[in-house]
């Protein structure tokens, strides 16, 4: 699992350039800047690793473009020690963002072959992103059992916004997610009170879509 001098070239050239595309948190780039993207990745796409695309990473899933994880992760304005709630490890990835930037991550993911690979990933990198919790669940559902939670974040789209993950955020807490069936939008909600949302909408995205029950 090597990462070289050249990777890091490469992390820093993506850095500048989701700063062209206006990402602006330097939490963000920094965590962005220390991880190798290309150890979470098939081999096969090792030399793309650091192209701004999203790439399949089996079990019908995709690693997110570099963009869609920095976008998201500033939605949910990380602060250290927050307790965060993400839908959809996948790759691990934006995982080990979250990670990076001192959140206590509780993570789910409803393919069996790809929780059993992440966490294994996870555990063996150099850099310190082992999440709170990896579990292996449906992520309809969220974490009830450890709610409540500062933020929550999805990265698959889904085309409603599941009750049970806005039941799950503390009051003041932030939900990102994308909604929609074909493409979707980008979403904040943030918990104004135990009933009252606000709601902002942001650009299109396109994203595998949140599938119920485990597989």
């Amino acid at each position: 699992m090597k990462d070289t001098n050249k990777h890091q070239g490469l992390r820093n050239l993506l850095v500048k350039q989701l700063k062209e595309k206006g990402i602006t948190d330097k939490n963000v780039l920094d965590a962005i800047a220390k991880i190798p993207r290309h150890l979470f990745i098939d081999s096969s796409f090792e030399n793309f690793a650091y192209q701004d695309k999203a790439f399949p990473i089996g079990a019908d899933q995709t690693i997110s473009q570099p963009y869609t994880v920095a976008f998201q992760t500033e939605l949910l304005n990380v602060e250290k020690e927050h307790k965060i709630l993400e839908i959809g490890t996948g790759s691990g990835y934006q995982t080990a963002v979250l990670c990076l930037l001192g959140a206590k991550v509780y993570s789910v993911e409803r393919q069996n072959e790809l929780f059993k690979k992440t966490k294994n990933l996870l555990s063996k990198l150099t850099i310190n992103v082992i999440p709170k919790l990896l579990s292996f669940g449906d992520g309809y559902k969220g974490l009830p059992d450890y709610a409540p939670f500062d933020s929550i974040i999805v990265t698959a789209g889904a085309p409603v916004i599941p009750q049970a993950l806005m039941s799950q955020l503390k009051i003041g807490g932030r939900l990102v997610i994308p909604v929609g069936k074909k493409e979707q939008i980008m979403t904040l909600l943030v918990r104004k009170n135990e009933t009252q949302f606000e709601k902002t909408e942001f650009g299109d995205f396109k994203f595998v879509p949140l599938l119920e029950n485990k597989n």
